[in-house]
């Protein structure tokens, strides 16, 4: 007993010394070598940091060791890993990762390679555009095992594998997104990296695959990403001869074509295997069933044909299958996919289903997380068995252009994504649980009020965020029962029959980006607490009966305005001006009057296209690189075509209203406009000499109006115009020469009868004078040649007769000089003779 209670004593002193020692050495400082901060220092100087993620980077702080990024050895407190990668956020208003906060300026690398235990470095993600390199650096640290330089999408990386090809421990590397179409031999460089195991140049512009190579010397390769690349050629040989370790290919979102090999590659450690967006043909090869270790396979979006093989229910490790976008035929039965238990996503095309139910086997997947079946050709039947399946599980689901036809009233979405667009969907609109965050029903045959759905009260908060009940058969009154759903960002109820005046509760979506309510039958003023929606970026009421003035409720944040084809009045508000990134203003078909206001100059969007805010798409980013896109569009009439667009373009159409007075010259400053469209107005005086400053200007309409004057010399440097209406004007004289103005047909001058010119059949008065006065000049350089002639002719004549008596005197009275003539003329005789 004694010895028992000596022995736990003496085993509690030993783990008390233990925990003692961990606390004083963990209590230790490790401080940085002083080479090592001045090295960091050094890399610093070339950084702009607009987010202050180096400012502890300094003098003053002098152990480098607790900057951030930067990670230190334990006992020689020497500089081994510096992670300085940005995180990625994406704006609300689109699928743009926004950069505004993380590095930029010139990546200095020679700096950082003279960190002489440097082995992982992470620069990824960030907006740096050079890169520096000097070759005396090539003897320091060749530690770096881990080298991540990815999606610094502006970076200029000339011969960038050249020294990084001299990095022999190199297990890492992740160039992605950085312009490599200079570096035409890269897969020579690569390979000169023994140790390499982990190869990512996804969309680096490479266009050289080596289709006709065999072998590629990756003798440690495992992971190899080439995707979103520019490859045309066929599949090459050396992929599929790589070693037996490798365990992921990708190479999707190419341009390659030809055939899987028929043998079965060493692959025998393959898990995932990506060739969707390519070219590829033929039948999936058998082999592939024998990848046992494969769990994600990915062949969607080529051309494939046959019918799905039996072999891929022998993948029992599978969690990730997309065939879907093929020329697959046949039966999809239980013995293709029922052993597969482990699915999570699974996205088909059923074009082959023989059946309005779908298959049994799929009720069995109870891994699944993401579902996606589309486009087949028979109208599917959606048991209560399907919606409680997906509801308990299915996170991500996609069943577009299915012709279902189903009544969805009493249906409950618990999906965190739905999207059921472009079926035959009836009935009322669904309820959502607070799970869902994306709503797509458009393309639907969707009646009744939207009450229902607007306003079923729960008891956790709503979570949706996009909402599109587009192009269906919605009618009554928009509930005000928005103030429920506050965390919305786009809603789309484009195409129905709605009525009745916009709620004042849709003022509380403080979040909201876009409202699209295009094409129903609203009516009355807009309210003024619209204005609360300060994010509000695109905003289309067109071709609805709203009516009053344009005023404060506009918010300031707009970059898209369609208000056509309502009963506006009034003048067209200074409110305008202030929307400072406004880059499409189409107040066509209202009943606006009065003057284009001058301050049209502080709509700064329009002097020039911010890229930043290009797209109206939003990417939604989910799990394990899927991802939906939510798209809102623009019915824009451009060139005199109704179009969609997805991106923005500058634009501004206040056709078919009462505007009048002259064009402001602030109204040329906007340079950066593509299409400009005034016609059906009452626009008087003259088309300003600035119009030339619209040189990005695609299509200019101004028709039907009271222009007058001459059409002005300088339209002739609008290099990129396309579409020109001047029609029925008042317009007069010439047509500008040159092919710019010239080249367009006489419809777009019509109805200027003061006007002529080519490309009108009229002639300028002036023109016609001078088939005249040539004629008189021809008359006049006649007589001037006959007078000559005259003059010639005399003067022929009086030397003929001047000869011929001199002749006859000298033959006369010389003795002489008449015996030589008379011989001559014998000799002429003869000779004649």
């Amino acid at each position: 007993m004694a010895t028992s209670s000596f022995f736990q004593y003496h085993i509690q002193i030993f783990l008390l010394s233990l925990l003692l020692c961990k606390i004083m050495c963990t209590s230790k400082i490790i401080q940085c070598d002083d080479k090592d901060k001045s090295t960091l220092l050094k890399f610093k100087y070339g950084i702009t940091d607009p987010s202050g993620v180096l400012s502890l980077w300094s003098i003053k702080e002098t152990n480098c060791c607790q900057w951030k990024g930067v990670h230190c050895d334990n006992i020689t407190g020497r500089v081994t890993k510096l992670n300085l990668h940005c995180p990625e956020i994406y704006s609300d208003y689109g699928h743009n990762l926004d950069k505004s906060q993380c590095l930029t300026g010139e990546l200095d690398m020679s700096c950082l390679f003279d960190l002489e235990f440097l082995s992982y470095l992470d620069l990824s993600n960030n907006d740096f555009n050079t890169i520096q390199y000097h070759g005396q650096c090539k003897n320091s640290s060749n530690n770096i095992y881990y080298l991540n330089l990815s999606d610094n999408d502006n970076l200029q990386a000339d011969n960038i594998l050249h020294w990084i090809s001299n990095l022999s421990f190199l297990h890492y590397l992740d160039l992605s997104g950085i312009n490599l179409q200079k570096e035409t031999n890269w897969l020579q460089l690569v390979t000169m990296l023994p140790s390499l195991s982990e190869l990512y140049l996804e969309d680096c512009r490479l266009q050289n695959i080596y289709p006709s190579l065999q072998y590629a010397n990756f003798t440690a390769l495992k992971v190899l990403d080439l995707s979103y690349n520019e490859f045309v050629s066929e599949l090459p040989s050396w992929v599929f001869n790589l070693s037996s370790s490798i365990s992921i290919v990708e190479l999707s979102n190419n341009f390659i074509h030809g055939q899987l090999p028929q043998t079965l590659p060493h692959f025998q450690s393959l898990e995932t295997l990506s060739l969707y967006n390519n070219d590829l043909n033929g039948l999936i090869p058998n082999w592939v069933g024998q990848l046992e270790q494969l769990k994600r396979l990915d062949l969607s979006d080529n051309s494939f044909s046959g019918s799905i093989s039996t072999s891929l229910g022998n993948l029992s490790s599978l969690t990730y299958l997309n065939l879907a976008f093929n020329g697959l035929t046949g039966i999809v039965s239980e013995q293709n996919f029922l052993s597969l238990s482990k699915l999570n996503h699974l996205v088909l095309e059923l074009t082959y289903l023989t059946s309005n139910k779908l298959p049994s086997w799929i009720y069995t997947q109870n891994s699944l997380t993401l579902l996606a079946i589309v486009n087949s050709r028979i109208p599917l039947e959606l048991p209560n068995k399907f919606w409680k399946f997906v509801s308990d599980q299915v996170e991500y689901l996609d069943l577009s252009n299915n012709s279902i036809n189903v009544d969805m009233s009493n249906v409950l979405l618990n999906s965190k994504v739905v999207v059921l667009g472009e079926n035959n969907l009836r009935g009322g609109v669904p309820q959502v649980s607070p799970n869902v965050t994306l709503l797509r029903l458009a393309n639907n045959f969707l009646s009744g009020s939207i009450s229902s759905f607007l306003c079923h009260k729960t008891k956790e908060k709503n979570n949706l965020k996009y909402v599109d009940i587009s192009h269906n058969l919605l009618s009554g009154e928009i509930s005000d029962c928005w103030m429920y759903w506050r965390s919305l960002l786009y809603v789309n109820l484009e195409s129905n029959n709605l009525v009745g005046k916009i709620p004042h509760s849709m003022s509380s979506l403080s979040n909201l980006i876009a409202l699209n309510l295009y094409n129903n039958m609203l009516s009355g003023e807009v309210p003024l607490s619209l204005k609360n929606c300060k994010k509000l970026r695109l905003l289309n009421l067109g071709e609805n009966e709203f009516s009053g003035a344009i005023s404060n409720w506009v918010g300031e944040s707009v970059i898209g305005l369609k208000l056509r084809s309502n009963q506006f009045s009034g003048n067209i508000s200074t409110t305008i001006c202030q929307l400072h990134s406004l880059k499409i203003l189409d107040l066509s078909n209202n009943r606006l009057s009065g003057p284009i206001p001058s301050c049209v100059r502080n709509m700064t969007g329009m002097i020039s296209k911010n890229e930043s805010f290009d797209s109206f798409d939003v990417t939604i980013p989910t799990i394990d690189h899927v991802n939906f896109e939510f798209n809102i569009n623009l019915m824009l009439l451009i060139k005199g075509i109704k179009l969609n667009y997805t991106h923005s373009i500058l634009v501004i159409d206040l056709s078919c209203n009462n505007l009048s007075e002259t064009l402001p010259s602030e109204l040329f400053m906007l340079t950066g406009l593509k299409s400009l469209n005034l016609s059906h107005n009452q626009f008087v005086g003259k088309i300003p000499q600035d119009i030339s400053k619209l040189i990005q200007l695609e299509s200019l309409d101004l028709s039907s109006n009271l222009f007058s004057g001459q059409i002005p010399e300088s339209m002739s440097a609008l290099s990129f115009l396309e579409v020109l209406n001047l029609s029925c004007n008042n317009f007069e004289g010439k047509i500008p020469s040159g092919t710019q103005l010239q080249g367009f047909t006489n419809l777009s001058y019509m109805g200027n009868p003061k006007l002529c010119g080519p490309p009108l059949t009229k002639i300028c008065p002036q023109d016609e004078k001078l088939p005249n006065e040539k004629q008189m000049k021809e008359d006049d350089d006649d007589n001037d040649n006959s007078q000559v002639r005259s003059w010639f002719y005399m003067g022929l004549g009086i030397g003929f007769a001047t000869s011929f008596w001199a002749v006859l005197i000298a033959v006369f009275f010389n003795r002489r000089f008449r015996n030589f003539y008379f011989k001559c003329l014998d000799r002429l005789y003869d000779m004649v003779i």
